[in-house]
This record gives C-alpha cells, sequence and structure tokens, in this order.
C-alpha cells in the first residue's frame, strides 16, 4: 500500500521545501493535479510544475492527474517533463483507448480515471488498457472534499474484476483521505491512497 502526497495541498511558495519535506516523509510516490479550469471549475499546474517536481524529486514516482479537455493533445509534454504515470479521465473529450495505449508506447504508465458518478462498466472495456485506475472519491476540481463513501462499492467490484481477469493494475483512491477514511479504501481493494488536505 502507499500513500502519495498531493502537491495540490503543498505550499507552493516554498515548492523547495516541501518538495524536501515529503522526500524526508519516504514518500515514494507525489501526486500532481492538472486542472485546466474547463474540464474542471479550477486551474491548477501545468508541464513546468512537472519538469520542477522531476528535478526536485530525484527517484519519486510522480503520478500526474489530467483533470483536463483532450488529454491526448497534452500527455507527450507531461511525459517529456517526467511523469512516471499519466491518468486520463474517462469522461473528457478524447478517443480513451488511443490515448492509453500511446502512453504505454510512450514508457509511462497509463492510469484511468473515474469520477463518482461514473459507473463502472464504462471503465470495465479500457482495464487492459490500464496499469491503474483511479476513483475519485471527490467530485474532482478542490482539495478539501468530504469523502464520498458511495463511491466505496464501485472500488470494491474494480478490485474483483482486477483479480478474476488477473489485470496487473493498481486502484489509486484520490479525494477526501484520512485517517478515518483510509481503512474502508483499503479494504474494499485500494492499494495507492492520495491525500492532500489531510498532510
Amino acid at each position: 500500500m502507499l500513500i502519495a502526497p498531493s502537491i495540490l495541498g503543498a505550499d507552493l511558495g516554498c515548492i523547495d521545501r516541501e518538495a524536501k519535506r515529503i522526500q524526508e516523509s519516504g514518500a515514494e510516490w507525489v501526486h500532481i493535479d492538472v486542472m485546466d479550469g474547463h474540464f474542471v471549475p479550477n486551474i491548477s499546474f501545468g508541464v513546468n510544475m512537472v519538469r520542477t517536481l522531476r528535478r526536485l524529486m530525484g527517484e519519486a514516482t510522480l503520478d500526474v492527474h489530467l483533470m483536463i479537455e483532450q488529454p491526448d493533445r497534452y500527455a507527450n509534454d507531461f511525459i517529456e517533463a517526467g511523469a512516471d504515470c499519466l491518468n486520463i479521465h474517462l469522461e473528457a473529450r478524447h478517443q480513451s483507448a488511443r490515448t492509453l495505449e500511446s502512453i504505454r508506447q510512450k514508457g509511462c504508465r497509463a492510469g484511468l480515471a473515474i469520477n463518482p458518478a461514473t459507473l463502472l462498466k464504462h471503465a470495465v472495456p479500457l482495464l487492459p488498457l490500464c496499469d491503474q485506475l483511479l476513483c475519485m472519491t471527490v467530485n474532482p476540481g478542490f482539495g478539501g472534499q468530504p469523502f464520498m463513501k458511495e463511491v466505496l462499492p464501485k472500488i470494491r467490484e474494480a478490485r474483483e474484476i482486477i483479480l478474476r481477469q488477473n489485470y496487473q493494475i493498481d486502484i489509486t483512491v484520490d479525494g477526501g483521505v484520512n485517517d478515518e477514511t483510509a481503512p474502508s479504501c483499503i479494504g474494499s481493494g485500494a492499494n495507492i491512497l492520495v491525500s492532500g488536505s489531510h498532510l
């Protein structure tokens, strides 16, 4: 089980210090939320932040979450900047299968992100193209939201499908993860937990 600190919860005025603090905590993964103001009603980081964190974070895995429209147009830029895993949203405007395949072909882990309201059945056909499934447990766009426990059955079902099909896929939970909600996530089958506001 991995905990991936989210840069969304960091003090960006002291990014060098924050990167050092994350490294000293022993975190192996760092989660970077990229928002474009269109797919979600907020704007956050871009390619330059990924490039900066690649320089500051050494060997840490940079887990980049693209909450953007048309992620296929920008995926390569983030990979070249140093992303180790690129999560694209099923709900964004693009051809999901082609985008996932392209990410993998460039040597990057491919992740599929799904919003709380999205039915798992829409993601299942794409699982063979994924290295991880990111289940949102808040509506995407802002940190500090309460955990939506109604997503837990979807996580449990996803883990059952992954085990049954013998896929090698991580399940990431993103949103409202803290000391109280983490055990339920793990018990439902998640093995990567993103936490920002709590940390």
